[in-house]
This record gives C-alpha cells, structure tokens and sequence, in this order.
C-alpha cells in the first residue's frame, strides 16, 4: 500500500489541484449559466420589470403621485367603449402591412436577379431603414408642410392641383400620410428579409419547372413561394409587433392629430399616461393588445413549425 501510495504521489506531482471553483467553471451547464447572468438580468430589468409594472398599474386607478388602489380590469373594459382606442392602429397596421409584403416580395424578386451595381443597389436599398426614425420623420415632415412642401409644389408644377393641400391637417389625409411613411420605411425590411429567403432556394428548382414549361409566375407560385412562406411569416410577424407598438413615427408627423384621428396604442398611451397624468389608463391602452399578439405570436410560430416540418 505504502509503494502504489508513493507511486501515486510522484504521479501527481506536476498536476495542480482542482478546486471547487475551478470544478464548477468546468462544468458546461454551470459555465453557460454563469455566461448568461449578465443578459439575464439586462433582460429583468429593462424587459421583464417594466412589462410586470406595467400590468400591475393597469389594474390601479393610479396617477401621478397617488398609488391608487385596485380596479380590477376596469380601465379594459371602459377602452372598449373610447372609440379612439377601437379606431387606434388596426386601419394603420393592416395597410401598412399589405403594402410593404407587395413591395418589398416586388424589390426582393428585383434584386435576386443578376444586373451591373448589384452590391451598391442593395446597400442603397437599405438607407430608409438604417436612418435614425426621427430624423427621416422630420423630412418628411416639412415635405407635407402645406407651406413649403415639396410634394404640393410637384403637383402644382405637374397642374394637377392649383391649392395648397394640408397634408397634416386634415384627418384622412393624415392618415394617408403617416402609412407612405411607415411603408417608406419598412419596405427595405421586407425586401432584404426577402431576398435572404430567395438566396436559399436552389435555381435548380427553378430551371426544372421551366424545363417541364412552367411560366414565370408558375414557376413562382408553385416553386418560390411555398419555399418562401416560412421566411415571409416570421417578416410579417415582427413588422406588425413593430407596427402596433409604432411611436417615433406618429408622434413627430402628427402626435396623433388632428382631432386624434391618427393615434396608434403607443401615441394614445403616452397621450393619457403622461400628458394627462393618468398612468393605469396609459398602461391599459399599452397592455389591451398584448393577448391578441400572443395569440398571433403562437399561431404564426405553430404555423411555420408546422411547414419546416413538412
């Protein structure tokens, strides 16, 4: 015993003795909990914290300065009978949305093809989308200004008008204004989302169906698009959430006028919750569609699961 015991001791001598530290950081699972401490608790604290606030104030009649006591879903229920919350956002999502899968799948097709200045069209494409929202929102701004707008001076020029369209001013027209601008802005999106998705699928596909004499839009609807879907989903799904939750937008063209005939959930939250002090309203308005997304949320992921599967 004495023998192997030394044999044992001339063995390890070079070896450095693990400690209980040096043992954990050795085990993955520990490491990679370890690793993601810090993002999980970023996440806590500008994620998780003020959504669970967020809730517990929507079902307050808290205001600025008074905790409030609990209402229950009382602020739900009296948004179902403010009709700027039922007019908020839904026109405004749906046509954006319809616009911007049309142009962009039209731009992505466009750029998947094989032209001199490729590399710089592409990048050129991505300049709406990669310009700080409020800077490009001013822009705009002053090109609807009934004064000096660019656009009025075009029509003007063309003989197409021979008054001054207040683009802002007017409810419908506003309306009108803000979805060019948010399809502007989110067509480049869409289209790179896209084009990504065309990248993946084999030309072999394509040359097989013309061989077999499919037709161009044949060869789309039965090869590329099936084969695009699952991409196009998940493009549609984060441009409605960032749709809904819009605000930069809004607020700088119109801040939700005129006569509030442009609010969206985030422009008519901050409206009540801050301009006017009422916070658990604000929070409900914020929080109303939050069960309709999920829902979205779930049945689009189901969905797409579904497809990659088959």
């Amino acid at each position: 015993m004495a023998i192997s015991y030394a044999v044992r001791e001339r063995a390890y001598a070079g070896v450095p003795r693990r400690g209980p530290v040096t043992r954990l950081l050795e085990d993955e699972r520990w490491l990679g909990a370890l690793l993601l401490l810090p993002t999980a608790f970023l996440l806590a604290l500008f994620i998780a914290y003020p959504f669970v606030k967020g809730v517990l104030l929507s079902v307050t009649d808290a205001r600025v300065g008074v905790p409030g006591t609990f209402v229950g879903l009382q602020n739900f229920i009296a948004l179902a009978h403010d009709s700027i919350f039922r007019e908020a956002t839904f026109l405004y999502t749906a046509v954006t949305t319809v616009f911007k899968l049309a142009l962009g799948l039209w731009l992505a097709l466009l750029l998947n093809r094989h032209f001199p200045g490729k590399a710089l069209t592409r990048a050129f494409v991505l300049l709406p989308f990669i310009i700080p929202t409020v800077l490009s929102t001013f822009a705009w701004k002053w090109m609807f200004d009934p004064t000096f707008s660019v656009i009025n001076w075009t029509l003007y020029k063309l003989a197409i008008i021979d008054s001054r369209i207040n683009w802002l001013g007017d409810p419908q027209l506003a309306m009108i204004s803000i979805i060019i601008v948010n399809v502007w802005r989110g067509v480049p999106f869409y289209a790179i989302s896209l084009l990504a998705g065309l990248q993946t699928i084999s030309p072999e596909l394509q040359e097989a169906a013309a061989i077999d004499g499919a037709r161009p839009w044949q060869r789309f609807w039965h090869v590329t698009w099936p084969l695009l879907l699952p991409v196009t989903m998940v493009v549609v799904l984060f441009s409605v959430i960032q749709t809904f939750a819009d605000f930069q937008l809004v607020y700088v063209l119109t801040g939700g006028g005129p006569a509030n005939a442009t609010h969206l959930f985030a422009t008519y939250a901050y409206q009540i919750g801050v301009g006017t002090g009422l916070l658990s309203e604000g929070a409900a308005v914020s929080l109303a569609m939050f069960p309709a997304l999920l829902v979205v949320v779930i049945v689009q992921l189901l969905y797409i699961r579904r497809v990659e599967i088959h």
